[in-house]
């Protein structure tokens, strides 16, 4: 089986061709392929897949196996794959999700796509879509308690959920135990994303990730899009903002349509064969 090990950030995926060939067991392909010392290594698997309503399918799934609905660095490089592969024409790519269809532009170099801008749709606040079980409207700086662990959370739907977390410094909060305890707070009966992040003025963040069915990896475009909400929420930010992140930067705007648009890297690793 042919597979691209392609980046955005650092947060890295196998990205499968199935256009060309077919995935019997997506789940136990991504646990297989994901491990990093007995496999390709991994934040998940990507499978790219015809679709009947847009130029193509994203379907995303972590490393432990379970189905994302969406990866903010993974449709840049789905839609630079695109382009670069031939399977659309011209630099626009419709890709269709779990999360619903969203439109990629990428910004060409000669034969190559430089970077990636995404509109990655209106950003869902109703406790509802994570899902939450709260009787509030929004959680926005919402005090949560999880195993011990005390924060204030602004939680936003990119078409995956997560919770934003702003404090003065971002390296002192130790994400390796916080992370999961927020990730499965009673709250969230379907676990969330967890970022901690600092506002640096109206225009910067940064924001460390704890992604849940991966781990802490070195980007989350989704995160940053949620990042880049909250901090307009809690009055922190404009709607404006570079984000920083462990792997790198990316340009976030929430826009006067209400949509974020996200715009960053995308980058081809190598190409290899798996043994399926």
């Amino acid at each position: 089986m042919r597979f691209v090990k392609m980046h955005g950030l650092g947060n890295d995926y196998v990205y499968v061709d199935c256009f060309a060939q077919q995935v019997a067991d997506p789940a136990q392909l991504a646990r297989a392929m994901s491990q990093r010392h007995t496999g390709v290594g991994a934040d998940g698997l990507i499978l790219i897949k015809p679709s009947a309503v847009a130029d193509l399918t994203m379907e995303v799934y972590n490393a432990d196996g379970s189905r994302a609905q969406m990866c903010g660095n993974g449709i840049r490089c789905v839609a630079k794959y695109a382009v670069e592969h031939g399977l659309v024409t011209g630099p626009r790519v419709r890709i269709e999700t779990d999360a619903g269809v969203r439109s990629a532009v990428c910004r060409a170099e000669p034969g190559r796509a430089s970077s990636v801008r995404v509109d990655m749709g209106v950003p869902l606040l109703d406790p509802a879509a994570f899902p939450a079980r709260v009787d509030v409207d929004r959680l926005v700086d919402y005090p949560l308690k999880a195993g011990g662990a005390s924060c204030r959370v602004t939680c936003v739907s990119m078409g995956n959920p997560h919770a934003v977390w702003f404090v003065d410094d971002p390296d002192q909060v130790p994400l390796a135990t916080v992370g999961p305890l927020i990730e499965h707070a009673a709250i969230f009966p379907e676990r969330i994303n967890v970022h901690v992040a600092r506002a640096h003025g109206r225009d910067r963040v940064t924001v460390r990730t704890w992604e849940r069915g991966s781990g802490i990896t070195l980007a989350c475009g989704t995160g940053a899009c949620a990042a880049c909400v909250a901090g307009v929420l809690t009055g922190r930010t404009g709607r404006t903002v570079i984000a920083g992140l462990p792997g790198g930067e990316l340009l976030l705007e929430w826009a006067d349509d209400q949509h974020v648009y996200m715009t960053g890297p995308a980058v081809e690793v190598f190409t290899g064969n798996w043994p399926e």
